[in-house]
């Protein structure tokens, strides 16, 4: 019983190990083949977080399954990459836009500001002059 639990325990580890491998490799694949930035933004930012995070998630099954321990370190790490990877992806976004694309052929937002990139909010100092 012990040996088949073992057994379990390994090719779950083994095929997050798999998936993780896989996103990794189509992200890094889709960051050489996509041409425009915001198309090579998605590369990146969603099959590479999927990848490290199965490799994360592989990691923490060993350590529970097989060695008996839990390992937090691993928790905390995927915590932080599923937190920070969009908004990551969001200045890359913006700064994209500020550079590369005019305001004119954006769609109109319908708020009193436009697009945040592009028009601040009137400061304090811009209304008591």
């Amino acid at each position: 019983m012990d040996q088949d639990m073992t057994l379990l325990s390994e090719l779950l580890v083994s095929v997050f190990l798999i998936v993780g491998g896989i996103f990794g490799l189509v992200g890094s694949f889709g960051l050489l083949k996509l041409k425009q930035t915001m198309q090579r933004l998605h590369a990146p930012t969603k099959a590479t977080t999927l990848g490290v995070g199965g490799a994360l998630i592989a990691s923490m099954l060993y350590f529970l399954m097989i060695e008996g321990s839990v390992s937090f370190h691993e928790l905390l790490i995927t915590l932080f990459l599923f937190l920070t990877a969009p908004i990551t992806a969001n200045f890359i976004a913006k700064t994209f836009m500020q550079g590369d694309v005019p305001e004119n052929e954006l769609p109109q937002t319908g708020r009193e500001f436009g697009w945040a990139v592009y028009d601040d909010p009137p400061s304090e100092e811009d209304e008591e002059k």
